[in-house]
C-alpha cells in the first residue's frame, strides 16, 4: 500500500474542514493507497495525467481533495479546499496556479525518498 505524503498546508487545509468531509477524503484516499479508483474521483484537467481530485458534496458546499498519483512511491495529496468559484466547476486559477507549484514540490520531495527495494516488488 502506498503511503500518503502532504504538501503545504493541505494537512491543515483539511483539518479545517467538516468532520463528514474529512471522512469522505479519508476513505477514497484509502481507495487510492489500495490502487483503487474511488467513484468520487475524476481527472484534474489542465495539469497532465495523474493528478485527480476527489469531490464531495456536504450542507450545500462543494469540497476538493487534489491528489497525485503519477509520482510511483506515494500518494502526494497537493490541495485541500472547498470550492467557492463563480466559474462553476472550473477550478480557480489560485488554486490551479498552487497546485502546480506543489506538483513540482512533491516530485522534489519524491526525488528525495525514492522507492525502497521493498515497495518496488509489491
Amino acid at each position: 500500500m502506498k503511503p500518503v505524503r502532504r504538501v503545504g498546508s493541505s494537512l491543515d487545509d483539511l483539518r479545517e474542514l467538516p468532520h463528514e468531509v474529512r471522512t469522505a477524503f479519508g476513505f477514497a484516499l484509502y481507495q487510492v493507497q489500495e490502487g483503487k479508483h474511488p467513484s468520487t474521483a475524476k481527472p484534474l484537467h489542465g495539469l497532465g495525467a495523474g493528478v485527480l481530485e476527489i469531490v464531495d458534496d456536504f450542507d450545500g458546499d462543494t469540497y476538493r481533495d487534489v491528489y497525485a498519483v503519477r509520482l510511483p512511491s506515494a500518494v502526494y495529496v497537493l490541495h485541500v479546499f472547498q470550492k467557492k468559484s463563480s466559474q462553476g466547476s472550473k477550478t480557480a486559477r489560485r488554486d490551479t496556479d498552487l497546485i502546480r507549484t506543489r506538483l513540482t514540490r512533491a516530485a522534489a520531495m519524491e526525488a528525495a525518498h525514492p522507492r525502497t527495494p521493498e515497495e518496488s516488488t509489491t
